[in-house]
């Protein structure tokens, strides 16, 4: 009698995406973008700390597209890593485990970040001017 060879647990091969597991692994992805953010943030302290023209260079950069994309996702990372760690909270104490819940607490999660994000970034025009 001949053995198949099985995985010893299942993988990301055998599964289909579903929501929950979406919102998982992107939770740790923006947990990723959270450590990478803030690095992006202590240049911009250091450089601040280091005199005008250190200042000046490091605003010119996160004042390019590519930095308002940063942070963007940065902002978007904090607010979905907030919401999502206020949905684990529930969950630590035992609520919304209903499947309905879930899906749910999930897209609103995913809802709410974008709205955050949005928002803040409206505000932030919107104080400075819209520069």
């Amino acid at each position: 009698m001949e053995k198949t060879q099985r995985p010893l647990s299942p993988h990301l091969q055998i599964y289909r995406p579903q929501l929950t597991s979406v919102l998982s692994v992107t939770h740790r992805g923006t947990g990723i973008a959270l450590v990478v953010g803030t690095l992006v943030l202590v240049y911009w302290l250091l450089a601040a700390a280091s005199g005008a023209e250190a200042y000046g260079s490091a605003q010119q950069l996160l004042g390019s597209w590519l930095g308002r994309i940063v942070l963007l996702g940065f902002s978007f990372a904090l607010f979905y890593h907030l919401c999502n760690g206020i949905r684990h909270l529930f969950w630590d104490a035992g609520l919304g485990f209903e499947l309905k819940t879930t899906y749910a607490s999930g897209s609103a999660v995913v809802i709410v970040s974008i709205a955050m994000t949005v928002l803040a970034w409206v505000l932030a025009y919107a104080m400075r001017g819209g520069t």
